[in-house]
């Protein structure tokens, strides 16, 4: 035989044998008695994470809306990943708190993570399992108390009053054509939170270049390197037995370390302090439990990260549902106006108790969720019922995908779901803590994994929504556009195009 057609004969079984490959495991969910959307080879059911030709969770929701009504979940692959898509917000609900001990683990990318060159994400109890993330989530849970947070929200108010002059510094300069929203309130998390977790000031309400608050938009922009990893990981999941990567590049892990260094040694050469705040509360972590610098660093950013970008996220996206609305804004100012106290503020326990306020910024997180999706490791074998009657068990180490934002945006629990409607978590149809119970409302989480910094993030976000909304008329900029279109290229759920408003001060 001719050498061309022995080279023609290996190329082609080599093929051959490559798509095989790609291929066998498809299927895999209809010979376990369980409905499986269509997937293609190598790819998978949800094409957009290769293709970036739109936001996945728009694929992610087309999937759960051809199989919802009649089918309490469907088999999908996530590359070749076999996952199981929830589509029951009964079972959502069990899953993340009934039946929690057979899905405490979060299979996101924690598998993938090299604890040794990347130990501030690995040490981040969102990212960790068992015993392990039980005992570091005890051990951050009393930094996030009522408390803490009540003594840090002078602080919080004080910079609030700074973003209102910087607003109106903005809009008095010339050629000025709307403000971007979400470029603002990153500018004003990003100083409350650095004041209110470490005490430093990093100034980043003014006009001026600030490497700080450069290194936090870049936090969950991903390199070339990381978007070919996280792609040959869902080609061949495998790999993230043997191959490891980095969440934050090495700069940023760097740029944090010394900025948890410096303030621990501005700290400690001041000596003895009054402010309790999250700083105080690691020191005494650390000289309890001797921990290193690198996983005060740790505890640190899951402070930080609760904060920074997440609540930016939200107050952009109440803001626009706001401006979107303006008899909910005008209902808004009548409410923080009736909680205007003597000293001219609206007190933390107030703040806590507006019971309109809490239902706008909810409703902002349910049409804008910063977290569209998530994913449960099933650590014990779970029998999953679906509506035919049909049973199958699940298996240790499998992984189940819920969509938030899909919930969210059902129509048969939210009417008219593309609107902005506050009255949806009025204290009159059970808040946020109803549809929450009934696995419809998953903005925070739920479940002894629900969102840490709950608390701490809405404070801060309801606070800066007050200063807005008492102090300026909120409109839609004409760059803004109508609906509620996602933005492909951004890690969490935002409008596409950026949100911009004009803000109009109130004589």
């Amino acid at each position: 035989m001719d050498s061309w057609m022995i080279t023609l004969s290996l190329i082609l079984g080599a093929l051959g044998a490559f798509y095989v490959f790609l291929i066998w495991n498809l299927g895999g969910w209809k010979k376990r008695g369980v409905p499986e959307a269509k997937a293609y080879p190598g790819i998978g059911t949800f094409p957009a994470l290769f293709t970036q030709q739109r936001h996945v969770t728009c694929d992610i929701d087309d999937v759960y809306r051809k199989y919802r009504n009649n089918n309490k979940f469907v088999g999908v692959y996530n590359g070749r990943e076999p996952q199981l898509l929830i589509l029951d917000p009964d079972l959502v609900h069990r899953i993340h708190v009934n039946d929690f001990k057979y899905f405490h683990g979060c299979d996101a990318i924690g598998d993938t993570l090299d604890e040794k060159s990347d130990a501030i994400v690995a040490n981040n109890p969102f990212f960790l399992r068992g015993e392990e993330w039980k005992e570091r989530r005890n051990e951050l849970v009393p930094g996030m108390s009522p408390n803490r947070i009540k003594n840090v929200y002078p602080v919080t108010l004080e910079i609030c009053k700074r973003l209102s002059d910087f607003i109106k510094q903005q809009i008095n300069t010339p050629n000025k054509q709307g403000i971007d929203a979400y470029e603002l309130f990153l500018r004003y998390t990003t100083e409350v939170v650095s004041d209110c977790v470490l005490g430093i000031h990093v100034g980043t309400l003014n006009d001026k270049q600030s490497s700080f608050l450069d290194r936090i938009k870049n936090l969950f922009r991903f390199s070339p390197t990381q978007i070919m990893y996280q792609i040959l990981v869902a080609f061949m999941p495998s790999l993230k037995k043997v191959m490891k990567t980095r969440f934050f590049t090495k700069e940023n892990a760097k740029f944090f370390f010394d900025l948890m260094s410096d303030s621990i040694e501005l700290r400690q050469k001041e000596g003895a302090t009054n402010r309790a705040d999250f700083l105080n509360f690691l020191l005494q972590l650390k000289e309890k439990k001797n921990y290193p610098n690198i996983l005060l660093t740790a505890h640190a950013m899951t402070f930080l990260t609760d904060g920074f970008l997440t609540t930016s996220h939200s107050i952009t996206h109440c803001l626009l549902g706001l401006a979107r609305n303006p008899e909910a804004q005008r209902k808004l100012r009548k409410e923080i106006l009736s909680n205007i106290n003597d000293e001219g503020i609206v007190s933390f326990e107030s703040l806590s108790e507006m019971s309109y306020l809490d239902a706008c910024f909810n409703e902002a997180i349910r049409l804008f969720s910063p977290l569209s999706a998530n994913t449960k490791l099933c650590t014990q074998p779970y029998e999953f019922v679906n509506s035919d009657g049909k049973s199958f068990t699940m298996q240790k180490g499998e992984v189940v995908l819920i969509s938030y934002c899909s919930l969210h945006h059902d129509e048969r629990y939210f009417e008219k779901p593309e609107e902005f409607n506050p009255e949806r978590f009025s204290p009159e149809n059970g808040g946020p803590k109803k549809f929450r119970e009934e696995g419809k409302y998953l903005g925070f989480g739920d479940g002894p994994r629900i969102c840490m910094g709950m608390r701490f993030g809405s404070t801060q976000a309801k606070a800066a929504i007050v200063e807005i909304i008492r102090n300026f008329h909120v409109k839609v900029n004409g760059k803004t556009r109508n609906d509620n279109y996602l933005d492909k290229s951004e890690f969490l759920a935002m409008l596409d195009g950026r949100v911009w408003l004009d803000f109009v001060p109130i004589k």
